[in-house]
C-alpha cells in the first residue's frame, strides 16, 4: 500500500512553483540524516528530524528570511540545517552564534540537582573545529558569529528572521537569544527552543514561560523540543497557548 498522497504541498518560491509529494518531502529529510552522521550526543535523531522538518515546511511556504542557531557547540545541528538549505537550493542565509567558551555561569532560575554537571566552561568548543566540522563535510560555512549572547544587539541579527533554534542551555542565554531574535521574525516564522523538557536545564522553560505571558505565541512541545509560532499582532490572540 502506497503513503503517498498527490500532492502534499504546493508554494510559489521567488518565481518558481514547488510541488512536492509525500514521498518528496519524506525522503528529502529522510536521506539527509540516514546519509550523514549525527557527530555529537547533543541531540536526538528524532528530535534532529523534527527540526528539519519544521524548516523543510518554512521553505516550501516561502517565509522570508534568513536561519538563525543560538548555540551551536561542534555544529551537530547547524550542518543539518546547511544541508537542507542545500538540497532546497535555498537563497536564505545560515548564521551560528556561540561564545565557543563553553557555558556561561548559572543564574538561580538554572538551580537543579539533575544538572549538577553543567558548570560554566562546559560543553566547550573551539570555533576551529566547529569549522572543521564543515571543512570535512565540504560545506559551506554559515556566517559564523562569536560572542556571548548577552553581548549581542539587534545589529548582529538578520534583517529578518524565518526560523530559529535556540540552544543556550541557560535561563539567561534563553532569555537573551529570544529578546534577539523576536523583533525580527517574519509572519509565519517558526522559533524552536531545545531543553523546554529537561529536568537538568529548567531554566529554559522558565525563560520561555515567562517571555510567553507577554508575548503570545502557540506552542507544541515534542520530546525536549518547544516549537513556538508568535502569533500575528491583531489576531485577536491575548495570551499564548499550548498544543
Amino acid at each position: 500500500m502506497s503513503r503517498v498522497a498527490p500532492y502534499i504541498h504546493s508554494s510559489t518560491f521567488g518565481n518558481e512553483l514547488i510541488c512536492l509529494t509525500l514521498e518528496d518531502q519524506y525522503n528529502k529529510v529522510m536521506h539527509l540524516l540516514e546519509k550523514h552522521p549525527i557527530i555529537s550526543d547533543q541531540i536526538s535523531r528524532d528530535e534532529l528530524q523534527r527540526i528539519l522538518d519544521i524548516l523543510e515546511d518554512i521553505l516550501m511556504s516561502g517565509i522570508p528570511g534568513d536561519v538563525v542557531e543560538l548555540g551551536c557547540y561542534v555544529g551537530t545541528t547547524t550542518l543539518f540545517l546547511q544541508r537542507l538549505l542545500l538540497a532546497y537550493k535555498s537563497d536564505k542565509q545560515l548564521h551560528a552564534y556561540d561564545s565557543f567558551e563553553g557555558l556561561p555561569p548559572k543564574a538561580d532560575q538554572d538551580a537543579s540537582p539533575a544538572g549538577e554537571q553543567f558548570k560554566a566552561g562546559e560543553l566547550r568548543a573551539q570555533r576551529s573545529e566547529f569549522v572543521q566540522h564543515f571543512r570535512q563535510a565540504g560545506l559551506p560555512l554559515p556566517v559564523v558569529h562569536k560572542a556571548w549572547f548577552s553581548n549581542l544587539t539587534s545589529a548582529d541579527m538578520p534583517q529578518t528572521i524565518a526560523f530559529a533554534f535556540l540552544d543556550g542551555d541557560f535561563y539567561e542565554s534563553i532569555r537573551d537569544s529570544l529578546k534577539l531574535v523576536w523583533p525580527r521574525l517574519a509572519e509565519g516564522a517558526v522559533v524552536i527552543v531545545d531543553d523546554y523538557q529537561s529536568e537538568a536545564l529548567p531554566g529554559t522553560k522558565r525563560a520561555v514561560d515567562e517571555w510567553l505571558t507577554t508575548h503570545p505565541a502557540r506552542v507544541q512541545v515534542a520530546s525536549s523540543l518547544a516549537i513556538v509560532r508568535p502569533q500575528a499582532a491583531g489576531d485577536g490572540t491575548a495570551s499564548s497557548s499550548f498544543v
